[in-house]
């Protein structure tokens, strides 16, 4: 089934710009590039899929609106956080909590740069552990390369309803998924304690920043990792490079150090490490 239009503010000022020229319809993107649709246009609403929806008020630049059965708001939420999903030029969203982005989008697609560090983990045929699962995109170039199947955690409820908004992240009831990804709302790392000994062929573990969640860059936790995976494994670790020019803090360095440590072969690789289960 179709997502839910969504509306930024490009496309909604293309509508208005064809509704003020006078013309009957309009082709424009409802679902964050990922497709072109045609909107029928009339003076006080628009047109799609059989459903009918008002012109949206004025809209915020760097925001998606939805609708929400009366108006349009933002795909955004507080709960003790802002958690909010943010346009990027390349059509699949990022977001942000309290301001701060959470996937890198200055150079590439956020779905282009998770498809280069699955890559990695060579996901094909095999059952992989995605740890903070974020809006998905892990899981989605996990399912796109071939895995037999993914396990994915969120701890945060707020990022999980991202989802259900987001069309480009990977629904586990859908055909594409064919039964391959497990989505749980979780803290891995508490859930991890009853995973499985080497129940995973691979890993991948892109955390919030050290100061968010420092537990899950913890030498306990990087041992549950080693425990779960089985020997020859690949684990790609995201890191970033925080606090490398104000204070030379090296972190993909020390991240690596604590995976030697607790039974991988660590290296930096890309904007993070990764590491071979010995």
């Amino acid at each position: 089934m179709p997502h839910a239009p969504l509306l930024t503010l490009d496309v909604a000022r293309a509508l208005e710009r064809a509704r003020a020229a006078g013309a009957a319809t309009c082709e424009a993107s409802l679902d964050l590039g990922r497709s072109r649709a045609v909107v029928a246009l009339a003076a006080e609403a628009w047109s799609w899929n059989g459903s009918q929806y008002p012109y949206p008020g004025k809209l915020r630049d760097r925001t998606i609106y939805h609708f929400d059965g009366q108006d349009w708001e933002p795909a955004a939420r507080y709960a003790g956080s802002l958690i909010k999903l943010v346009p990027t030029p390349w059509g699949p969203p990022t977001f942000e909590i309290d301001g701060i982005k959470m996937l890198p989008t200055a150079k590439e697609s956020p779905l282009e740069d998770a498809r280069r560090k699955v890559a990695l983990v060579q996901p094909r045929g095999r059952t992989v552990l995605d740890t903070c699962g974020g809006l998905g995109y892990f899981a989605a170039c996990c399912l796109e390369a071939g895995v037999a199947r993914i396990v994915s955690f969120e701890k945060n409820e707020s990022v999980l309803w991202l989802r259900t908004l987001n069309p480009w992240s990977p629904d586990p009831d859908g055909a594409e998924a064919g039964g391959r990804l497990e989505l749980n709302h979780g803290d891995v790392s508490q859930a991890i304690a009853g995973l499985p000994d080497a129940s995973f062929d691979a890993l991948l573990h892109d955390p919030p920043r050290f100061g968010i969640a420092g537990e899950l860059y913890s030498q306990e936790f990087y041992g549950q990792l080693a425990r779960v995976l089985r020997r020859g494994g690949r684990l790609f670790h995201y890191t970033g490079s925080p606090n490398r020019l104000t204070s030379g803090r090296d972190v993909p360095r020390e991240v690596a150090r604590r995976l030697d440590k607790a039974g991988f072969r660590a290296e930096p690789a890309l904007d993070g490490v990764l590491a071979v289960r010995r």
